[in-house]
C-alpha cells in the first residue's frame, strides 16, 4: 500500500507499506493491504508504520482525518 502522512507543515511519511495502526475517535484499527475504502477522524495518538523490511517508524499526531481507497492511503494529521 502507498501511504502518505501530510501535517500543515511538513509530509511525515511517504512510501510502501505493509501495515498502518491508527488512533481512531472511535478506538485504535489496523489497515491492510486490500482493505475496504475507508475514511475516518482520528484522536491524539501514534500511528505506526510496518515497512516492507521489518521495521516499523510511529508518529505522534495529535488528530485528523484518513481516507483509503485501492491501497492508497492519506492521512492529514495535526
Amino acid at each position: 500500500m502507498l501511504v502518505d502522512i501530510i501535517t500543515p507543515d511538513a509530509k511525515l511519511f511517504t512510501g510502501e507499506v505493509l501495515s498502518l495502526k491508527l488512533p481512531g475517535t472511535d478506538g485504535s484499527f489496523e489497515i491492510l493491504n486490500d482493505h475496504a475504502p475507508i475514511i475516518s477522524t482520528l484522536a491524539a495518538g501514534d500511528i505506526t508504520v510496518s515497512l516492507d523490511n521489518g521495521q516499523t517508524e510511529s508518529f505522534t499526531i495529535h488528530g485528523g482525518v484518513i481516507e483509503m481507497q485501492n491501497n492508497k492511503i492519506i492521512v492529514l494529521a495535526d
